[in-house]
């Protein structure tokens, strides 16, 4: 890569990212924590302790649903709790541009404070940094949460085996499209509203009573089809998908028509895909569907002994690779 040149598509969450990733942390900086590839990493010792980082560039940073700050909470709470930890801690660092207005600063923080008091975690640390006008489009924003993980049972993508039931917590695509009508200025029958949202509360009750899940992972960058992959890579298994069982919103299915777009590559930013033995998937969506965040929940896939990689089952009886997302369809959109 030596001649090349960082592309909008290497943030995509696709192949492209994936290739820049293992070139350079697999180079550099790999050591047996990092190298399991998950969205967190459990640091050994009696505390199990459980840490994970990220970074929100959205733009806009104000969206229906939500804006940067929310975001920036919801998505960190999520990676730390698909590990099966109880969530307790976040930092906080803000990269500011120059001219952002002082309200708007204000609005964020107050959602920051909103998101934290409802997923249940405080906000222990973090930096400020402003830049010239036009270097961070309003503000950027870098969080590392922090968790303690109290149950026994080995969760992370390496850890899916057949027969695994894939199930989703709800609507496929939401927060893309709130974002692209956003941006577009398109209106919709039934507007599009990003489903961000803290899922930790509803990971706990799930785990309190369903004690084979194999993996939790939120699609975002590259949608359920490239997160899929990811897995199917980690646990060397095949995916299926059951195009009929995938929960869409009109919304969504009018802008992916409108924009030549595919749901199943679109973010999302309240969805969990979770695998779990086949025993306990009827059990797991009804304790989904008493949550508010999963009451739209669906099997939508089930794992196989076939290393086909993911695979559609289409509506019309018909099957089709599902590949990694190549190429950016929306950047900047977390």
């Amino acid at each position: 890569m030596k001649n090349e040149l960082i592309l909008l598509a290497h943030g995509s969450g696709g192949k492209q990212m994936r290739k820049l990733i293992e070139g350079f942390a697999g180079k550099y900086f790999s050591n047996p924590i990092l190298d399991k590839m998950n969205d967190f990493a459990q640091i050994d010792g009696g505390s199990k302790t459980i840490v994970s980082t990220d970074s929100f560039v959205i733009k806009p940073y104000k969206f229906p649903g939500g804006d940067i700050g929310k975001l920036a909470v919801c998505g960190t709470v999520n990676d730390v709790a698909c590990s099966g930890a109880d969530v307790k801690y976040l930092t906080l660092a803000l990269i500011i541009e120059e001219g952002l207005p002082i309200a708007d600063l204000e609005d964020i923080c107050k959602s920051i404070k909103k998101a934290s008091e409802e997923a249940g975690v405080l906000v222990i640390a973090g930096d400020t940094k402003v830049v010239e006008h036009g270097a961070a489009d309003g503000i950027y924003i870098n969080t590392t949460g922090i968790g303690i993980k109290s149950i026994d049972a080995d969760i992370g993508g390496e850890f899916v085996q057949p027969g695994d039931k894939i199930i989703i917590n709800g609507n496929i695509g939401d927060h893309a499209a709130a974002i692209l009508a956003c941006r577009e200025g398109l209106s919709f029958t039934t507007p599009s509203v990003s489903d961000c949202a803290p899922l930790n509360g509803m990971v706990k009750e799930l785990l309190a009573q369903c004690s084979n899940v194999r993996c939790m992972r939120d699609p975002t960058r590259g949608g359920v089809a490239t997160v899929a992959g990811e897995i199917a890579r980690q646990s060397k298994v095949g995916i299926n998908i059951f195009e009929q069982a995938l929960p869409i919103e009109q919304s969504v299915l009018g802008a992916c028509e409108l924009f030549g777009m595919d749901p199943l590559y679109m973010a999302n930013e309240g969805k969990l895909l979770i695998f779990i033995a086949a025993e306990e998937a009827d059990k797991a969506i009804e304790v989904l569907r008493g949550n508010k965040y999963g009451k739209n929940a669906a099997i939508i896939g089930e794992v196989t002994d076939k290393k086909q990689g993911v695979v559609l089952q289409t509506a019309i009886g018909s099957s089709r690779i599902l590949d990694e997302l190549t190429g950016e369809i929306l950047p900047r959109i977390c």
